[in-house]
C-alpha cells in the first residue's frame, strides 16, 4: 500500500512538471499582451507659427517745401485785372506782377486789396479808401519782382535792396519776390501776416510816414518799424492800428 502511493506521488509530480498543451500555446502571446503597454499615440501635428506681419513703416511726415524763387525775371509785368472798381472812390492803386515768377496776379492783388481794406490797416474802419484799377489812373502802383529786377528799379531812386528788400520810390512800392513767397526769419507769424506788414509798411511810406522804432520790450512792433533788422524787444506786428482804432507807433527813426 505505501508503495503504491509512493508511485502515485511520483506520477503526479513528473506530471505537473510540464506545462498542458494549452498553456505552451497561449502563454506568451498572453504575457505579451499583459506587459507590453501600448505605444503612445504619435503627436498630433500642429501647424507652425505664423510669421508677424511685418510693421508697417509709419507714414513719412509731409515736408513743406519752400516755393522756388527766380532770383531774376524778364523785367517785364502783367497788370492784374480782377478785382478793378474804377467807379469807387478812395486811392487808386495798380498791382503787377513780374512775368514767369510763378505768382498770379490777380491772386497777389486779392492779397492786397484784403490788406488795405482790413480796418487795422491805413484805412482805419473807412478812414481812408483804396481802390484797385488796371491803367495810368493809379497814383500808386505795387509791384512783385524778383530780387533782381526789384534791386534794380529800387536802385533807380537810389535804394540799396541787396537782392533781400522791399522798397518805396516815387508813386511805386516794389515787393521784393523772395519777401513774399518766404516771409522773413525776424517775423513770428504766418506768411500771409508777412505780406500784410509788408504792404503796411510800403503803403505807409507813401502816405507820408518814416520809420519807427520799437516802444518798448513786449510791445507790438510797429508797422513802420524795419522788423526784418531786428524786433529790438518788441513782438511781431503786422498792423499800424489795433481792430479798436489804436495806433501802434513808436519813437521816431532820424
Amino acid at each position: 500500500m505505501l508503495l503504491l502511493l509512493t508511485f502515485a506521488g511520483a506520477v503526479a509530480a513528473v506530471f505537473l512538471s510540464f506545462d498542458p498543451p494549452w498553456q505552451r500555446d497561449a502563454g506568451p502571446a498572453a504575457a505579451a499582451d499583459r506587459d507590453a503597454s501600448p505605444s503612445p499615440a504619435p503627436p498630433a501635428p500642429t501647424a507652425a507659427p505664423e510669421a508677424p506681419a511685418p510693421a508697417e513703416a509709419p507714414p513719412s511726415p509731409e515736408t513743406s517745401e519752400e516755393p522756388s524763387v527766380p532770383v531774376s525775371g524778364p523785367g517785364t509785368f502783367t497788370v492784374a485785372r480782377e478785382g478793378v472798381t474804377p467807379a469807387a472812390k478812395g486811392h487808386a492803386y495798380r498791382v503787377e506782377v513780374e512775368d514767369d515768377s510763378g505768382v498770379d496776379p490777380d491772386r497777389a492783388a486779392e492779397d492786397i486789396a484784403d490788406v488795405l481794406a482790413d480796418a487795422r490797416g491805413w484805412g482805419r474802419g473807412g478812414t481812408r479808401a483804396f481802390r484797385q484799377v488796371d491803367d495810368d489812373s493809379a497814383g500808386l502802383v505795387i509791384r512783385v519782382g524778383t530780387p533782381a529786377t526789384t534791386d534794380r528799379l529800387c536802385g533807380a531812386y537810389g535804394l540799396k535792396t541787396r537782392g533781400e528788400l522791399n522798397c518805396r520810390g516815387g508813386k511805386h512800392v516794389l515787393v521784393n519776390l523772395r519777401r513774399w513767397q518766404l516771409g522773413s526769419p525776424q517775423f513770428d507769424g504766418p506768411l500771409a501776416d508777412y505780406r500784410a506788414l509788408i504792404v503796411n509798411h510800403e503803403v505807409g511810406h507813401w502816405l507820408g510816414h518814416g520809420h519807427e522804432t520799437c516802444p518798448g520790450p513786449g510791445r507790438p512792433a510797429p508797422a513802420m518799424m524795419q522788423q526784418i533788422k531786428g524786433l529790438k524787444g518788441c513782438v511781431s506786428n503786422a498792423w499800424p492800428y489795433t481792430s479798436g482804432g489804436e495806433y501802434l507807433g513808436g519813437p521816431s527813426v532820424p
